[in-house]
C-alpha cells in the first residue's frame, strides 16, 4: 500500500466485508486483509436464516441487532444485486416452528419487535411427520443464500475501490504507547491508522497474536456446524421449518439445506458419517420425500462463539486505534449489517441506532 488507509480491517468475512462497505460509505479509505479467501469460513458455510434460532430464548441484545438489520437487508440484498448483478436472494419465505412450547414468551417478542406471527392449526400440518407443539407461522421472516451474498458482497467492494488483500495473514504488530502502529503480514508489512479485527473464531488467537500485551482479549471459540444440501427440484418445499435444533432451508432453485450440528472440537472442522447420518435421519423424517433426491454435498464451517453469544463491537479499551466486530455465533449474517452500522457510527462520533453497551469489550465479559 503506498498509502496509509484509513481504515484496515482484519477478517474478510460477511461482518468484515459488511464492516467494509459501511465505512466506506462514510467516505473512508478502506482496506481489508484475508488470510485466506474472503466469506470462506463461517460466511459461506452457514444455512442463511434472516433470524437467530428462537431469539425469544436469547439474549435481548442480539434482539436489538437483529431488528435493525431487518430493516437494512431489503434495501442492501437490492443495493448488491443491481450494482454487481449478483443476487444474494434475499426471499421472505416465512419459517415455520414445529415445536414452540414457550409459546408466550414467542408471542411476546414478536409483538415487541413488530415480527407478524400466526398460530397453525395442528391439522393443517398432519402431513409433517413430526411432533407439535404449539407450532408458530413466521410469514415474513426471510433467508439469504449466503455464498451468493459473500460473492456480491465482494464484488461490490471492489466495484468501490476497496482494496482486498487476499492469502495475505497477519504475523505481528507495532505498537507504543498504547497504538498500533504497523502490521507484519505474509505479503509485506504496511502502517495503519485505525484497525477493525472481523477475525470471527481466530478473533481470539489474532488478538494474541497482534496485541501480546493486552489484559483483555474477548472469550471467542470456535464452534463447527455440519450442514447437508439436497438436490431437490423446485416447490419441493417453500419455506424454512425449524424443528427442535434441526432445520431445513429451501432454495429457490429447489435444492435444500439440512442443518445443524453444534460441536466444539477447537478448529477442527472435518465432517463426519455420524453427523451426516443424524441430519439425514432429521431431514427424510421431517419430509420423507427427500428420500427421492441425492444428497450433493457435506461441509463444515466453524462459527464465533461467545458466551451468551452477544458479539464484542467497539474499541479494544486499552488500545486507542483498535477496534473488534465479532463473535456473533450463529447469527452473523443476521447481525452483520446493525453490526456495521453500529461500529461506524460509534467511531465516527455519530448517534447510534442502537445502545452500544452491551457489546463493549470489557473484563466482566472477558472472564
Amino acid at each position: 500500500m503506498t498509502t496509509v488507509p484509513d481504515i484496515t480491517i482484519i477478517g474478510g468475512g460477511i461482518i468484515g466485508m459488511l464492516t467494509a462497505r459501511e465505512f466506506h460509505s462514510a467516505g473512508a479509505q478502506v482496506v481489508l486483509l484475508e488470510k485466506q479467501l474472503v466469506g470462506q469460513e463461517s460466511s459461506w458455510a452457514g444455512g442463511g436464516i434472516l433470524l437467530p434460532l428462537y431469539p425469544w430464548r436469547q439474549d435481548v441484545a442480539i434482539s436489538a441487532l437483529v431488528k435493525h438489520s431487518l430493516a437494512l437487508y431489503p434495501d442492501l440484498a437490492l443495493a448488491l444485486h443491481t450494482e454487481t448483478g449478483i443476487d444474494p436472494e434475499w426471499n421472505p419465505c416465512g419459517l415455520l416452528i414445529t415445536q414452540n412450547p414457550d409459546y408466550e414468551l414467542a408471542q411476546a417478542w414478536c409483538e415487541t419487535y413488530q415480527m407478524p406471527y400466526q398460530t397453525v392449526a395442528e391439522a393443517l400440518l398432519a402431513s409433517l411427520p413430526t411432533v407439535l407443539n404449539k407450532p408458530l407461522w413466521m410469514p415474513s421472516v426471510a433467508q439469504i443464500r449466503n455464498p451468493r451474498l459473500v460473492k456480491s458482497l465482494r464484488q461490490d467492494l471492489l466495484n468501490k475501490g476497496v482494496r482486498i488483500l487476499e492469502h495475505c495473514e497477519v504475523h505481528e504488530a507495532i505498537t507504543t504507547q498504547h497504538r498500533l502502529h504497523s502490521l507484519t503480514t505474509s505479503t509485506g508489512s504496511f502502517a495503519v491508522n485505525e484497525v477493525i479485527i472481523t477475525a470471527g473464531a481466530w478473533t481470539h488467537k489474532l488478538l494474541h497474536t497482534v496485541l501480546p500485551s493486552a489484559q483483555l482479549n474477548p472469550t471467542i471459540q470456535p464452534v463447527k456446524g455440519q450442514m447437508l444440501l439436497f438436490d431437490a427440484k423446485p416447490d419441493t418445499l417453500t419455506k424454512i421449518i425449524l424443528a427442535g435444533e434441526h432445520y431445513l432451508i429451501p432454495r429457490r432453485d429447489g435444492k435444500i439445506l439440512a442443518g445443524s450440528t453444534v460441536e466444539h472440537h477447537g478448529f477442527e472442522k472435518h465432517t463426519t458419517d455420524a453427523a451426516k447420518q443424524t441430519l439425514y435421519n432429521f431431514a427424510l423424517n421431517l419430509l420423507p420425500e427427500l428420500c427421492n433426491y441425492p444428497v450433493l454435498s457435506q461441509w463444515a464451517g466453524l462459527r464465533p462463539g461467545t458466551n451468551t453469544g452477544v458479539p464484542y463491537i467497539g474499541r479494544h479499551p486499552e488500545f486507542s486505534n483498535v477496534s473488534i466486530n465479532a463473535g456473533h455465533f450463529r447469527n452473523g449474517l443476521v447481525m452483520g449489517p446493525a453490526s456495521a452500522q453500529l461500529l461506524s457510527a460509534m467511531l465516527s462520533n455519530r448517534p447510534t441506532q442502537v445502545n452500544p453497551e452491551p457489546y463493549q469489550l470489557t473484563a466482566q465479559r472477558c472472564l
